[in-house]
């Protein structure tokens, strides 16, 4: 190589910036790197899809921040608050992410709301392959996509929602067989199998408001304060901690309103004090049968909660990974407040997807407190 050619390639260094292998420059090498929306460009945030799009000089279109499409070299990128304002500047909406269209997800959730709607309006539960051909997809992708948002599969929301239906109508005093048949059973046989995980009781103890019902209960102290214990024929039915005992009684009788409540003997106070053992201390376990009262998806829920080893946390949305309904978060949320359980059903090891502390039935600082304990208990 002769003096003038390494002269030339000296000159070159340094006129234009180093490149990586996805086309872009260094780190704050242009207006687009520096602009705070750019790190959810390069994650393809679909999070970010809302809040702004972003335009290609060198094509004339624009996109959302999470389509697929090749990033574009940043010198050529612009960003926008908003679709118009992009077309404003000249830009075309992308044919692969179409942001000038209702967000993916929201496209979805409407076809799903849809779905719902049919499945509660039909005398019988119409078949996936209908419900799939109504929303234009493949009974596969159907069944995922219903999953994904709802945490269900459609068979499961139909039965919950029949279960629904019992449950008003019961509770309007209709006879047990108006009531079977007006929710969309077609045989009571089918609905008595699933009367006892539906209801928590017999259906006529059900319709009478639980009147039939024994549970009892004690109110102790811990060291997160009081703490109130109750115990169906099926197992612990609640254990709520708080400041004031006659609260907790409170709560206790507006969920079983109808049931018999009987003050706890010698053989119960014994029972009580596992339980608060258990509670100073969640590594020992809790041997003894819950009873569980919820939706279908609650219990989903709770089951995975109970599936998370003390002294760790999960965010919301991995509870909701996990149960295979990514799109489920505030749902993940709103169930593990309708937890009654504490501990044992451990709602407080479920986060944020910062690690921060969200809301807690029992209170932030119980939660605190309790996280605290397991993980030095881990330690």
């Amino acid at each position: 190589m002769r003096k003038g050619q390494i002269g030339c390639m000296t000159q070159g260094i340094g006129k234009a910036p180093a490149m990586d292998g996805m086309n872009t420059p260094q780190p704050g090498g242009t207006p687009a790197e520096r602009d705070p929306r750019w790190a959810a460009l390069l994650a393809r945030d679909p999070a970010a899809d809302e809040r702004f799009v972003y335009s290609v000089r060198t094509t004339g279109v624009y996109c959302r921040p999470s389509c697929a499409a090749r990033r574009a070299n940043p010198r050529n990128i612009r960003f926008h608050a908003t679709p118009a304002e992009a077309e404003a500047a000249g830009f075309r909406p992308c044919l692969r992410c179409q942001p000038n269209q209702p967000p993916l997800r929201a496209r979805q959730a409407a076809l799903v709301a849809d779905a719902c709607r049919l499945i509660e309006t039909a005398e019988e539960t119409p078949p996936l392959a209908e419900l799939a051909e109504k929303a234009a997809l493949s009974p596969h992708h159907f069944h995922r996509l219903f999953r994904a948002v709802t945490g269900l599969t459609p068979k499961g929301y139909a039965d919950a929602h029949r279960a629904r239906r019992v449950r008003e109508a019961l509770g309007r005093q209709e006879s047990v067989t108006e009531a079977i048949y007006g929710a969309g059973f077609n045989a009571s046989s089918r609905f008595y199998e699933q009367a006892d995980a539906m209801l928590g009781m017999t259906p006529s103890d059900y319709r009478a408001g639980g009147a039939h019902a024994e549970i009892r209960f004690a109110i102790g102290q811990c060291s997160l304060g009081a703490i109130l214990v109750a115990r169906s024929e099926r197992g612990v039915c609640a254990i709520l901690i708080g400041d004031d005992p006659a609260a907790l009684l409170r709560d206790l009788q507006d969920r079983f309103p109808r049931a018999r409540l009987i003050g706890g003997d010698a053989e119960f106070e014994a029972l009580v004090a596992q339980v608060v053992g258990f509670v100073e201390a969640p590594g020992i376990g809790l041997d003894l049968p819950l009873d569980l009262r919820g939706t279908a998806f609650q219990q989903r829920v709770w089951q995975a909660l109970r599936e998370i080893p003390p002294g760790e946390t999960v965010s919301y949305a991995e509870v909701a990974r996990r149960i295979g309904a990514p799109g489920a978060v505030r749902a993940v949320g709103a169930a593990c407040g309708a937890n009654a359980i504490a501990v044992a059903i451990p709602c407080h090891r479920v986060v944020r997807s910062d690690g921060g502390l969200s809301g807690y039935r029992w209170g932030i600082e119980r939660k605190r407190n309790l996280l605290a304990r397991e993980q030095t208990g881990a330690a």
